[in-house]
């Protein structure tokens, strides 16, 4: 993933906010409650962090950059330090707002790195220690009133296990939430991609289409010209030429026209045209044949009740079919087996190859991102998310699983009225 950057705009508006609070705390205890602050000392603290917050905030005429990890990190830095000199001037541990040193550790832990998050902490558990000695007492209402020590260190420890378990939990589920963006990002791409090579691949039958007449005119042309020139006319060469150029262009088209092109990776849009409506079986077949490797070898084979469905060539299906029996290549001993099924009320396509199958420790988070075991071989743990993504958006609902006699086994089942194309 790329470095994480964070908003300006994100941690100014949180300063302005803590500001806010502190004269808001800072007024309620000394109008209000009747206890006198070291205004001074405790104002001053305030206005340094307005200060600060009007400093990096102030770019007139440009907008504010992006802040890269480690300086959003010294903005945070800067708010312990500040919380934590105010607490020292108002009661160190004992004010109860000591609490609020949890704040600038789980904002770091929510959008940095765990490195910077590290950091703030050991800054933060410093800042909380001092306060256990250095500090100026609180002027109560009825009378000085001494904390115990005991009382003191068991806030010490509150705030220090605080600060790790709140920065353990936000930046784990912080950290699972950008995963799965950049995997839905990488899924969209992946469609993206899928749609353009359908494009093509129906531009390319159309082609095959459209061309075959003219091609058909011009090697009857060339051949009545052939036909009618002596035998030792010097133009016969070129119109043998010509013919054979003829030829070998109806060729081509002719491999267009029966799909080989969209066979090698081409999967052509949805629509209302005669070359995205193809049977299940083409389907699987066109989506099987990039997926091989050498040495493996990939079996389509079908049955069902009744005439085999036909349906449209979605990209969604192609992509998310090739990635699964591509994985199952991947894993294959020898042999990869796609089986096509049908019935009146659904169509199911099951993957299954020779491999050591699913592993245990997996089986249950597979279809998440990033959940791989070839981690160390530079797998990312995305091809399976993309491919169950892509399938259930077609109303399909997969099934991972080992078979009976080993292997992988990945069952693929729609609601044939969801899959079939209308007659």
């Amino acid at each position: 993933m790329e470095p994480v950057t964070v908003r300006p705009e994100t941690l100014v508006a949180l300063r302005w906010l803590a500001i806010l609070g502190q004269l808001a705390a800072i007024g309620a205890t000394q109008f209000v409650v009747g206890m006198a602050l070291p205004l001074a000392p405790a104002l001053g603290c305030v206005i340094v962090a307005a200060v600060f917050n009007l400093a990096v905030s102030t770019r007139p005429g440009r907008p504010l950059p992006r802040l890269a990890p480690g300086r959003a990190m010294l903005h945070l830095a800067f708010d312990i330090v500040q919380l934590a000199t105010l607490l020292g001037v108002t009661g160190g541990l004992g004010n109860p707002f000591a609490m609020l040193l949890l704040v600038p550790v789980t904002v770091s832990a929510t959008i940095l790195g765990p490195g910077e998050t590290v950091a703030l902490g050991l800054l933060g558990a410093t800042a909380a220690t001092l306060l256990m000695f250095a500090y100026l007492p609180l002027d109560w209402p009825q009378g000085a009133m001494g904390l115990p020590p005991l009382y003191l260190l068991g806030v010490w420890v509150a705030l220090l296990l605080g600060m790790g378990f709140l920065a353990l939990y936000t930046g784990r589920v912080a950290r699972e939430s950008r995963l799965l963006a950049a995997a839905l990002a990488e899924t969209q791409l992946a469609l993206a991609r899928e749609t353009e090579l359908g494009r093509l691949g129906g531009l390319a039958a159309a082609a095959a289409h459209e061309l075959g007449t003219p091609l058909g005119t011009i090697a009857l042309a060339a051949g009545e010209i052939r036909r009618g020139l002596p035998p030792d006319s010097a133009v016969q060469a070129d119109a043998d030429r010509l013919g054979a150029a003829v030829r070998q262009a109806r060729d081509i088209l002719a491999r267009l026209a029966a799909g080989d092109a969209a066979r090698a990776g081409a999967a052509e849009a949805e629509g209302e045209t005669p070359y995205a409506l193809v049977p299940i079986t083409a389907l699987v077949e066109a989506a099987a044949a990039p997926a091989g490797r050498p040495g493996i070898s990939i079996e389509v084979e079908a049955r069902g009740d009744g005439n085999q469905p036909v349906v449209r060539r979605r990209p969604e299906v192609v992509h998310g079919l090739r990635n699964l029996i591509g994985n199952a290549a991947q894993f294959a001993a020898a042999e990869v087996a796609a089986s096509v099924r049908w019935t009146a009320a659904d169509i199911s396509v099951e993957v299954a190859d020779d491999g050591p199958g699913f592993a245990l420790h997996v089986l249950d988070a597979l279809g998440e991102p990033f959940v791989t075991t070839r981690r160390r071989s530079g797998g990312l743990g995305l091809g399976v998310f993309i491919a169950k993504t892509l399938l259930e958006r077609t109303g399909a609902r997969l099934r991972f699983s080992n078979g009976a006699g080993g292997g992988a086994l990945v069952t693929v089942t729609w609601p044939r009225r969801l899959l079939e194309a209308a007659a």
